[in-house]
């Protein structure tokens, strides 16, 4: 049982390859290294590590929004090379921005008696604040180091950090 987790938003081929469908910029391959960090800690301390993966279906209502990215099976849903997991790492397929909307995220922190949880990863606005959110409403204590988080919109970037630290309460630094 572990107390504390690692969630790794969306660090994906199509988001953080410069050839990727929603290539995220400079900004996010820079969050690399620190991800690389936090997973060396987490691992050695034998903490909870999950991967959330955006995963789509090949005609999934979200490419009317954005452009068709992430599809199930394909090279720009793969988790990149320099943050693969290791077998005993879980990987939760998702379809929406939420990593808890349609995936049993909540079951797997449940099980494994987690009550904090840092989140890293890409977009700031979007997946990972959803998923903040998400946590948030479940009562866990969050964190976000700010060196692991990225967003291709700078204000969307910093209005996200600013929402989860006051709205969901997580611990933004």
């Amino acid at each position: 049982m572990s107390e504390k987790a690692l969630i790794i938003v969306d660090m994906l081929n199509d988001f953080l390859d410069e050839k990727g469908t929603l290539y995220c910029g400079k900004e996010a391959q820079a969050i690399v290294p620190f991800i690389q960090e936090r997973l060396k800690e987490y691992r050695y301390l034998n903490e909870f590590v999950i991967y959330l993966q955006d995963s789509h279906d090949e005609n999934d209502r979200e490419f009317e929004r954005f452009p068709k990215h992430c599809v199930s099976g394909s090279r720009g849903s793969e988790i990149i090379p320099e943050l693969a997991p290791l077998p005993n790492e879980k990987i939760i397929p998702k379809k929406r921005f939420s990593g808890f909307y349609g995936t049993d995220l909540e079951n797997v922190l449940a099980s494994a008696g987690v009550n904090a949880v840092e989140v890293v990863g890409v977009c700031t606005s979007i997946c990972v604040m959803d998923t903040v959110g998400g946590l948030a409403n479940r009562d866990y204590k969050i964190s976000v180091p700010i060196r692991g988080v990225a967003d291709f919109d700078p204000e969307f970037h910093e209005f996200a950090l600013k929402r989860m630290k006051q709205l969901y309460g997580a611990e933004v630094s």
